[in-house]
């Protein structure tokens, strides 16, 4: 609705203004934060922000469009069902944080959308969409004191609540429910499964850590040129053995929990499941138990080098600075970020492993043909081992 005209423009004022300066306009949500950006040249910095404030201030929500919108996000919704890993993390979710609003998905459920109404986005806009909780980033050809003239300009009528993200979190905090979901169906052709352990929240001293945890699992695809050559050893033994079409660890950060799993995809006729379960489950328990430092340091390189290359871009740079000021109310450094990757060695990979996975619950989320993937006591069993 954002984009759908406001009391300054209407939508065709918007698609021009943008169109004219070859700019780009878009927004996206995820479970904790909404993103509206614009891309554009140097000298039209200053329009695209006051088209950003507006249509964040002063978007006027007309029924007509509110109506047209509601299918297209049924529509929407009905696309991400045939999506196999969306719909298995949001079950994912779903039963680790039950009761809690992390466990929500961001679309919701198809009901709300039918009925919400312009009094609830106009009451969701004034409650939420305030000064304390928001940020303004850019990078690229920016002028930062022009910048920050041109924001307190065009952002001077936004609401100053005292309200924030964290008195939010302090009134719904994700609590995490070891637990067990599974949508049967036969007639699919693979099997999606994650296996996930309680991560650590944006904060937590241990989220780096977990990090490097995350690279040292690793990921594998059937179609990747490395194939059985992957450099983590769970990639090289799903690879060896045919295990899985492919296999992913994954490492989710929120303000005040996360998630640190594996999500694997296999052939249901042709993949042992209970082979893939146990190398999964074996891998992530091993960090408890034995690691090396070359490992370590290869999974440390990698990490760097994804961190960077994630900021080879106006986008990246300008998505870090923003999440940066949300989560740490600042914008860490990244000699900082590379000193904290430096710190982590074999023995502190052990001791956060010790913390976050050793004879800890577990979410598990599957869809497809599960009859032979294994039961959840099954799976809670090797979170440890029985060593004499």
């Amino acid at each position: 609705m954002a984009f759908k005209g406001t009391i300054n423009r209407t939508v065709k004022d918007l698609e021009v203004q943008i169109e004219n300066m070859g700019g780009h306009l878009n927004a996206y949500t995820s479970r904790e934060q909404t993103c509206y950006y614009a891309k554009v040249l140097e000298k039209d910095v200053p329009k695209a922000l006051d088209i950003l404030s507006d249509i964040l201030q002063n978007s006027n929500l007309d029924q007509a469009a509110i109506e047209r919108e509601r299918s297209v996000i049924l529509r929407e919704m009905q696309e991400v069902e045939g999506m196999p890993d969306e719909v298995v993390f949001d079950h994912l979710h779903a039963t680790a944080f039950q009761h809690s609003s992390l466990g929500r998905t961001i679309l919701g459920p198809a009901a709300n959308v039918r009925a919400i109404t312009r009094e609830n986005l106009a009451d969701y806009i004034a409650a939420n969409y305030t000064a304390p909780r928001m940020v303004v980033a850019a990078a690229g050809a920016v002028d930062h004191d022009a910048l920050v003239k041109a924001t307190e300009k065009s952002f001077a009528k936004l609401p100053s609540t005292p309200g924030t993200a964290a008195d939010l979190v302090k009134a719904s905090p994700a609590i995490f429910t070891g637990s067990d979901v599974r949508i049967r169906d036969p007639d699919q052709p693979m099997v999606h499964f994650a296996v996930a352990f309680k991560g650590a929240s944006w904060t937590d001293p241990d989220s780096v850590p977990l990090m490097v945890m995350q690279t040292m699992l690793g990921a594998w695809d059937k179609s990747s040129s490395a194939g059985k050559n992957s450099a983590p050893r769970l990639a090289q033994t799903v690879a060896a053995n045919g295990l899985a079409e492919s296999y992913m660890a994954f490492n989710t950060n929120y303000s005040d929990a996360g998630l640190f799993g594996v999500y694997a995809v296999a052939d249901s006729q042709k993949s042992n499941l209970e082979d893939l379960a146990w190398i999964i489950m074996h891998s992530m328990t091993e960090l408890c138990y034995q690691v090396s430092e070359e490992d370590v340091a290869r999974a440390k390189n990698q990490l760097k080098a994804s961190l960077l290359y994630s900021n080879d871009g106006t986008t990246g740079a300008a998505e870090e600075i923003g999440r940066g000021m949300l989560v740490y109310g600042r914008r860490m450094p990244k000699a900082e970020m590379m000193a904290r990757i430096d710190a982590v060695d074999a023995e502190s990979v052990k001791a956060v492993a010790g913390r976050f996975i050793m004879d800890q619950d577990i979410a598990v989320a599957a869809m497809g043909d599960t009859q032979f993937l294994p039961d959840y006591t099954w799976l809670r069993r090797r979170t440890y081992w029985l060593r004499y």
